[in-house]
């Protein structure tokens, strides 16, 4: 029996928004008070037995930091998984981690879906390909600049995600931080690894590289696979660009349907296959050349195993997009206001 998500994803976009506002209606109408089976308030805080300088309501905790805490040893400890640290730094914003501090620790879930009563969430993908202010093509970010870029994402409290935070998310079983980006990097260019991996680490970032397979391994042009390795182990993430980087729903002028189907194919099946095998992976997500693509592809992209696809259609991602298509902004303007305008996190919706 489908849920109400699972209509809502088979829908037109009208069918879409109509759902989405259905269900904001029913987070409305679910909003509890915070009573439990014990009679107490919401507001009511007794000592937790166990836990040092802890008190705990049904809704939140309020611990007293004893010192040497990080939002990942607090969210190990309280919310089961070092990886909800950002549910620790999201409410808890420019607060020291200090000893005699108070935290805040809120115990509801939140939001699946990035879901809320006024709107949903957007998850912005962003798109480089090469580093270095030599050249002159818009693919090529100047370094400085990519410096500026993350640099203002870490002062303005943007959380940046694997790609792979997507998956539970489109399927409305998780949540994420209100301020989440991920980070893409296309092609497999040298300059990724030698200007835009150490920024990275800089900032505590990590990012999906996507990389089409006949480029790999150029003397002085592209990455290695030892350094796509080394760069896995660092916690990013590789995806398929593809063996060639061909646009997939163009038929060559000397193919006929059935020839141009096979090489379509092999440019998603075995790229996937030989990055699963050099990388010991299974390989969740492809980038569209071109960021073109059709039903045919799609169709092929699950398959063959991917469960996420990107194509470069500018714009955020709410939940209930088609996870095999979703958008990406590419940052092909030299200047930080271009980038800012690429970072949008939220859609208000009225139900007035």
């Amino acid at each position: 029996m489908k849920t109400r998500v699972d209509l809502m994803l088979s829908r037109s976009p009208v069918g879409i928004f109509f759902a989405v506002g259905l269900l904001l209606l029913s987070l409305c109408s679910c909003v509890t008070t915070g009573t439990g089976s014990d009679n107490r308030s919401a507001g009511s805080a007794d000592r937790q037995p166990g836990i040092s300088a802890a008190y705990r309501s049904q809704d939140y905790i309020l611990y007293e930091l004893q010192g040497g805490e990080t939002p990942e040893s607090l969210a190990r400890e309280f919310l089961g998984d070092p990886k909800k640290r950002w549910v620790i730094q999201d409410n808890n914003e420019g607060i020291p981690y200090k000893k005699g501090r108070l935290i805040v620790i809120p115990l509801r879930e939140e939001p699946r879906g990035g879901l809320y009563i006024n709107g949903y969430q957007k998850v912005p993908i962003l798109t480089y390909h090469r580093f270095g202010g030599k050249s002159r093509s818009r693919l090529s970010m100047p370094a400085d600049l990519f410096d500026q870029q993350m640099a203002y994402l870490k002062e303005n409290g943007y959380r940046v995600i694997p790609l792979s935070d997507l998956i539970g998310f489109m399927q409305f079983r998780t949540a994420l931080p209100k301020k989440a980006v991920v980070i893409t990097i296309d092609d497999g260019y040298k300059s990724v690894y030698d200007i835009a991996f150490p920024i990275l680490k800089k900032y505590g970032f990590t990012a999906t590289l996507f990389i089409y397979l006949d480029f790999i391994g150029i003397p002085g042009s592209s990455l290695t696979w030892d350094q796509l390795r080394q760069m896995k182990a660092e916690g990013f993430e590789v995806g398929s660009h593809t063996l060639s980087h061909c646009n997939l729903i163009k038929r060559r002028k000397d193919e006929d349907q059935k020839t141009y189907m096979e090489r379509v194919k092999r440019e998603l099946f075995l790229s996937k296959q030989i990055i699963d095998r050099k990388l010991g992976q299974d390989t969740f997500a492809i980038a569209f050349p071109y960021g073109t693509y059709n039903r045919e592809i799609l169709k092929l992209c699950k398959k063959a195993g991917y469960r996420l696809g990107l194509s470069v259609k500018r714009g955020g991602n709410p939940f209930f997009l088609n996870p095999l298509s979703l958008n990406r902004s590419q940052l092909l303007q030299r200047d930080l206001d271009y980038f800012i305008r690429n970072l949008d996190t939220f859609q208000d919706v009225s139900l007035r």
